[in-house]
């Protein structure tokens, strides 16, 4: 993208989303926000809109708040219609998704709909709607060649990962040809448990669950980092980000988070993308691109790093990694049902009403109770969402 980029933050009260606000705040040449969704905190969502000149708000929850719909003399839309609508803007340019959970599926959907930029930070647009999201980003890639707003080479740019993982992938494939990629290597930092045992776990808090030794995220997103089913939603998004068959994504535990993933090629070279363990730097990168901007962050130190270590997945205790790639590989629906599952189970892991080891239980349960079929709408993924969510919370209460 070239000069001002007006765009919208979606989930802009969570980890990502104010992350993304300081990027703008660093960049405001090149930046401009226009439009900001929360989840349910409206007043730190209006704060932040007064404060980077945003006209437009909008909460994915349908209750507004006792103050009414208007708010720090902005009027707040509510429910995830008024979310979308927000994307539809004419003044808005690219989208940063990052909002938490299926709810962001309908929003990567209207975006590329939209023909505007998606920057995704949140998993399960691809993880459950993949098959739905990928031709809407290959159809809006072409048009943007057609229109000449592509850049002269490399991706055209539609769809742009923020996770860091995804970031890497994307950024080691510029300038090379897909035919010679071998492999793609996703890195784990193997969260605070790496090298317990099953019994080890039995135990476990939602405080000590929530302790990630490297990187600084949300609640849930930091409990599916610590029992690996965040590599496992990630090994399906590179599978459809990359087109790679399963069989050629690999992970690897790497601890000190500075490798952020790797590409192995045919003739065995492997590219690897290190950086500082900060999510401004994949943020700043899915907005320049092709671009790149000055370090939002003290780059990394080489000399200070010390070692670089890496060991395997241990997917018999964490079982969430197999169990997500079984899902990928199964395709259809089951991504969806195993998605909506382990999002019931992790809320009720840290309201205290299921056990650490019992997330994997509650995902399996799910995924053999499923009916697969193939995906052909978000009402239908919508209505499996939904049926699965039932079942996860009835599996909870058995």
């Amino acid at each position: 993208m070239s000069g001002k980029t007006r765009i919208a933050v979606l989930g802009c009260t969570g980890s990502i989303g104010e992350q993304t606000l300081d990027v703008a705040r660093r960049h405001p040449d090149k930046l401009q926000v226009v439009a900001l969704a929360c989840g349910r905190r409206v007043n730190a969502m209006v704060d932040a809109a007064r404060e980077v000149g945003a006209s437009y708000v909008a909460a994915g929850s349908q209750d507004g708040p006792a103050i009414g719909r208007s708010c720090g003399g902005l009027e707040v839309g509510y429910g995830m219609d008024a979310v979308c609508d927000l994307v539809r803007l004419p003044e808005v340019d690219a989208v940063v998704n990052a909002l938490v959970g299926a709810a962001g599926l309908r929003a990567s959907y209207e975006t590329l709909r939209a023909g505007k930029v998606l920057a995704l930070a949140n998993k399960e647009s691809l993880v459950v709607g993949g098959d739905l999201i990928m031709p809407l980003a290959a159809e809006l890639d072409e048009r943007r060649r057609a229109d000449g707003i592509a850049p002269a080479a490399g991706p055209a740019g539609a769809l742009m990962p923020i996770d860091s993982e995804h970031g890497a992938i994307y950024q080691c494939l510029l300038g090379e040809r897909r035919e010679e990629v071998s492999r793609l290597w996703v890195t784990a930092s193997g969260g605070p448990f790496r090298g317990r045992t099953r019994d080890e776990l039995r135990e476990v808090t939602a405080a000590q669950a929530l302790a990630h030794p490297t990187w600084n995220m949300g609640p849930k997103i930091t409990i599916d980092s610590s029992t690996l089913m965040n590599k496992g939603l990630e090994v399906i998004e590179a599978h459809h980000l990359f087109g790679m068959p399963y069989d050629r994504i690999n992970v690897v535990v790497q601890p000190q988070s500075a490798i952020h993933s790797m590409v192995e090629f045919a003739d065995g070279s492997v590219k690897a993308h290190l950086g500082t363990t900060d999510m401004r730097i994949p943020i700043q990168f899915a907005l320049s691109y092709p671009d790149r901007w000055d370090a939002p962050v003290q780059p990394l130190d080489f000399t200070q790093l010390g070692k670089l270590e890496f060991y395997p997945v241990d997917t018999d205790t964490f079982r969430c990694l197999a169990l997500a790639r079984a899902a990928g590989i199964a395709g259809g629906t089951l991504p969806c049902a195993m998605n909506a599952a382990n999002e019931v189970a992790v809320a009720a892991f840290l309201a205290g009403d299921c056990s650490y080891l019992g997330i994997a239980d509650v995902v399996e349960r799910v995924m053999d109770a499923h009916k697969n079929s193939a995906v052909e709408s978000l009402e239908q993924l919508e209505a499996v969402d939904a049926a699965s969510r039932a079942a996860a919370r009835s599996f909870l209460r058995w």
